[in-house]
């Protein structure tokens, strides 16, 4: 059985509940007018580190793939050194919090708690045991999964206002976001219920429990399993689950240690699990194991509510019967692939109100492999970085829906919401009836497909291995801030398939990076109320691939605004910020363009000197000379001037840099423009240098080579300005 879905993103395209909103950091709700509130009502109130104080550096933001900083909500977080904090003002009335953060690989260490300048007995313990996940058989993955979540029970109340912090005490952490919440007490055992723990379970977590918990099953068929407080540890999965609720005290208290929970490939149903933790070992990503919470099958009129589900390699991965399924209510965090996949024969499946952060694959996913998944839905739900692939990714199907879902910072293959035929494997059942997307909120989603080199939209419709010829009705979507496009019209196996019968009725997109219309296959759709505000390069893009395989027609429907210019060269892809006109010539061409360099001190990163913070900075490998920085403009234009920075700050002191500087055209051959050099770079005057191309000079991609420096033993800049003007 293929496990998960990512080694779908293998593309060859060619180059060519609540709405959240961030709210001085905090995760607040908002209620679009146009429809309802989108994502889960969920049981905490999150703040982003980047808004609370701090002693520590604040990263990002960064859309670059492989960064830490791109895989952190809203791109942005702190890193501590020993000795520094971040300390939040608690938004609302709690007693625990759960920290999203990541340490350097291969370190473990803790975190220090202060309640209001008061230090706990007890610490909060980080470690990268669960991250820095490679799948090198998936085309175009880096190293991934940077990020892990910690959680802790305060043991005492904080009040609104109320300052908690966390200080680091030798390992170096970075603290993304904290997760403040009024814990519940523990449940009480229900009546007539089998607990566990009278069947020989061992709530100390030192005992093997797995057969404990299968006596109960058998001994409560037709009733409830009770899981007490406690840790229980399991060494094999259970199977042969059916006509039975398993429950606990909340997640917070009755906790299930173990990598494979339920593993079964069919069940007479009648399931219902709710109200404990499963938190697995899983650190890697084996797709041919079952490393999953629920493995196959659970049967008819089950459910799923109230679980924390943590450290698996999939939450749900969800084959055979499940006919009026309903997961809702639960939070499935830092799972190495998929959150939930319904892989094919999933019949009036209710996905809803759950909390999903920090998958390495799909955060939810209908795969219709050997039958199509029919008549299910995914609603209500909140996906936070998923750092592989899609937010939310419907491949083929029959009659589903997505609807007032939540999905933020999407990472290197995935879109917010993906609407594809791409099979992946036979026998695949391609898109049919009517899909439905409607009411949803895309932040920050889309991203840069190494295997294209050219960006994902926010939504994509997807005709990757066969025609959509089903009728997909797309209404009242919210897309803000996509680091690229808005919605993708794309035939991604470079195949041209045709993308018909689709409908975008009411939409509002606000700050796209480069187009509000990605077009890229050929067909057609039918746009209405689409207003766009802060458009980066142009309305449209319309440039089907293959070049010959036909026209994508837009069809305007009334309503719409913001968008109605068409990038004009399909030779060129439009980058964030690049509009059609010839560039202004005091406009600066390097900023925001793809950068790379030899090598990286650190989180010092090529894209720090393109980034338009002179604050930031890029700086080489250290002791390492030469190192060169590189930067692809996008287009070759006749450069006159570049403007050379370091930090402005005083404590940056005067130094000397030997710089050669090269141009190209084709990325390929390089010529030298300024022979070797040195720039005196002075805090007392900016701490900035100016050098002067030749006339005549023109180049695409511009590359300075550091041989020496007399402030430190590396090539280092803040900022490369490129310009036309003298």
């Amino acid at each position: 059985m293929h496990s998960s879905s990512t080694a779908r993103h293998a593309g060859r395209m060619p180059a060519v509940g609540a709405v959240v909103a961030l709210a001085a950091g905090m995760l607040v709700s908002v209620a679009p007018a146009a429809h309802a509130a989108a994502g889960a009502t969920l049981p905490f109130t999150s703040v982003e580190a980047e808004s609370a104080g701090t002693t520590g550096t604040r990263i990002g933001p960064d859309h670059t793939q492989g960064t830490l900083a791109s895989e952190a909500s809203g791109r942005q977080a702190v890193r501590l050194t020993s000795g520094q904090r971040v300390e939040f003002t608690v938004p609302r009335a709690a007693n625990a919090v759960n920290v999203a953060y990541s340490v350097p690989d291969g370190q473990s260490g803790s975190l220090d708690v202060y309640v209001n300048g008061t230090r706990l007995t007890r610490t909060l313990p980080v470690t990268s045991k669960y991250s820095y996940v490679d799948t090198g058989w998936i085309a175009g993955s880096k190293t991934h999964h940077f990020f892990d979540n910690a959680r802790l029970l305060l043991d005492r109340d904080v009040q609104a206002g109320d300052k908690v912090a966390f200080q680091a005490t030798g390992t170096q952490v970075t603290v993304d976001v904290a997760d403040f919440e009024q814990v519940a007490p523990a449940a009480a055992q229900p009546a007539g219920s089998v607990s566990v723990v009278a069947k020989g379970a061992d709530p100390s977590g030192n005992g093997d429990s797995t057969q404990a918990f299968r006596d109960a099953i058998a001994a409560a068929q037709g009733g409830t399993v009770w899981i007490p407080p406690g840790d229980y540890r399991l060494t094999s999965s259970l199977n042969g689950v059916q006509n039975v609720t398993l429950q606990g005290a909340g997640a917070w208290y009755s906790v299930v240690h173990t990598s494979r929970f339920v593993d079964q490939s069919s069940s007479s149903g009648n399931v219902h699990i709710k109200d404990f933790a499963v938190i697995g070992e899983v650190t890697e990503r084996v797709d041919s194991s079952p490393d999953n919470f629920v493995n196959g099958s659970l049967g008819p009129n089950s459910s799923v509510s109230g679980m924390w589900i943590q450290h698996l390699k999939c939450g749900m991965w969800l084959t055979g019967t499940n006919d009026d399924l309903v997961v809702e209510n639960n939070r499935i965090l830092d799972t190495t692939a998929d959150g939930i996949n319904l892989n094919g024969t999933a019949k009036g499946v209710r996905v809803r109100g759950n909390f999903l952060r920090n998958q390495g694959d799909d955060a939810l996913a209908m795969w219709s492999l050997y039958s199509p998944d029919t008549d299910s839905s995914f609603e209500n739900n909140t996906i936070s970085q998923p750092n592989l692939a899609n937010g939310i990714a419907i491949y083929g199907g029959t009659d589903l829906t997505v609807r007032n879902n939540l999905v933020s910072d999407t990472n290197a293959l995935g879109s917010g919401i993906a609407i594809s035929d791409q099979k992946f494997m036979d026998p695949f059942q391609p898109l049919a009836g009517t899909i439905t997307v409607a009411g949803n909120t895309l932040v920050r989603a889309g991203a840069m497909n190494p295997n294209w080199n050219h960006p994902m939209g926010a939504l994509r419709v997807d005709s990757y291995d066969s025609a959509i010829d089903a009728t997909v009705n797309i209404t009242g979507t919210t897309i803000t801030d996509s680091p690229y496009s808005a919605f993708e019209f794309v035939s991604g196996g470079g195949h041209g398939y045709p993308v018909r019968n689709v409908t975008v009725d009411g939409a509002t997109v606000k700050n796209t990076g480069t187009v509000v219309v990605q077009a890229e296959a050929q067909g057609a759709a039918t746009f209405r109320n689409v207003t766009a505000t802060g458009v980066g390069a142009a309305g449209i893009y319309n440039c089907p691939y293959p070049a010959n395989s036909g026209s994508f027609a837009l069809t305007d429907g009334g309503g719409n605004s913001g968008w109605s210019t068409t990038w004009s060269d399909c030779s060129t892809w439009p980058q964030p910020g690049q509009g059609n006109p010839e560039p202004d010539p005091n406009r600066d061409l390097a900023q925001g363009r793809p950068a790379t360099a030899t090598g990286s001190q650190d989180v010092y990163t090529p894209g720090k000197a393109v980034d338009g913070d002179a604050n930031s900075y890029w700086e080489s490998t250290n002791n390492a000379f030469p190192q060169s920085w590189t930067v692809d403009l996008g287009s070759s234009y006749a450069v006159r001037r570049l403007v050379l920075k370091l930090p402005p700050s005083a404590a940056w002191g005067a130094r000397t840099q030997t710089i050669t500087v090269l141009g190209s055209t084709d990325g390929s051959a390089w010529s030298t423009v300024v022979a070797a050099q040195g720039y005196r770079f002075d805090p007392a005057t900016g701490n900035t240098a100016t050098v002067a191309l030749p006339s005549g000079t023109n180049l695409r991609h511009l590359r300075l080579t550091v041989s020496a420096n007399t402030g430190w033993p590396a090539g280092q800049f803040s900022e490369v300005e490129a310009y036309l003007a003298n």
